[in-house]
């Protein structure tokens, strides 16, 4: 069975833009840190939210790049 295609386009209703957001960065994070155990890389993430809030992720833990 393939796959879908996802069409990829701005969600207009603000709630549900932000449950996507994190949903999506838990996704992306988990990715992120699978990555860095499987091929021990140093992997960093930052994302900021339409309302400027920060969300980072670095593997391994680093103070300041």
């Amino acid at each position: 069975m393939p796959k879908r295609t996802v069409k990829i386009k701005r969600i207009e209703n603000a709630a549900t833009r932000q449950i996507t957001l994190l949903k999506r960065r838990a996704g992306l994070f988990k990715k992120a840190h699978d990555l860095s155990v499987l091929c021990e890389a140093e992997v960093a993430i930052i994302i900021f939210s339409e309302k400027g809030k920060l969300f980072e992720f670095a593997r391994p833990r680093r103070s300041c790049f």
